[in-house]
């Protein structure tokens, strides 16, 4: 087993030195890695209280046959006949107000899928961000924007400090730009196919499934895993 965690590293790790190397390569060839080693890399990685999608299936139910289950769910990726399922709205309190702000939880399988596809990503754009860029990227927090801003003002000469928020931003990325820009970088169709199909999986809320034409549940693989009930 650790010999296939390091062999989903390795080939992780090329496709981020190319990345790197090359600002201008279009990768035309990365759902290979979308295999049984890289999904049960993702299943392990998944907290065990991690919230069940409209499905119920928990993760300890998903485990009892998981050799078995990501062999199906392999070749139905391969086939293209993977759907994944509309998310589960939940609300959590926001802090620092009264409203509440909108989650959605994907099914457990869902989750393996969406962890898999952010890894080959992760892979490659992270070569592309700024040093300064610390928003939902890996070994990054708050915590250390905040330090790296502290620095910056009692180091350097700073006249002004602009806070900005995006007003809305999850619930209206613009699906049809969304996949223009991934365009840029990938060029693997069915990678994109199904970051198309996860963006338009819709939302059930209560018995209501609603169709998603634009925005992203905020967050599958984060925040939802604590609002199971």
């Amino acid at each position: 087993m650790p010999r296939n965690r390091e062999m989903v590293a390795t080939k992780l790790q090329r496709i981020a030195e190319k990345a790197r190397v090359d600002s201008g390569c279009r990768f035309t060839s990365l759902f290979h890695l979308m295999n049984i080693e890289m999904l049960r890399e993702c299943f392990r990685s998944l907290r065990n209280d991690a919230a069940a999608g409209i499905d119920k299936v928990t993760k300890k139910e998903y485990g009892e046959n998981l050799e078995e289950r990501l062999t199906a769910l392999v070749e139905k990726l391969h086939r293209m006949s993977y759907i994944p399922l509309p998310v589960r709205r939940v609300y959590i309190p926001k802090p620092g107000s009264d409203k509440e702000r909108p989650l959605g939880i994907p099914a457990i399988e869902d989750k393996l899928v969406q962890a898999g596809l952010a890894r080959i990503l992760t892979a490659i754009y992270e070569q592309d961000f700024i040093n300064d860029s610390y928003g939902f990227r890996p070994n990054r927090s708050c915590h250390a924007a905040l330090r790296a801003l502290s620095d910056e003002v009692e180091g350097q000469k700073v006249h002004y400090i602009v806070d900005a928020d995006i007003k809305g931003f999850f619930d209206n990325v613009d699906h049809e730009w969304m996949m223009k820009f991934l365009g840029h970088r990938i060029a693997d169709k069915r990678i994109l196919r199904y970051v198309k199909r996860f963006l338009i999986a819709g939302i059930m809320e209560g018995d209501v499934v609603s169709a998603s034409d634009k925005g992203t549940p905020q967050d599958g693989l984060c925040k939802a895993k604590y609002y199971a009930k």
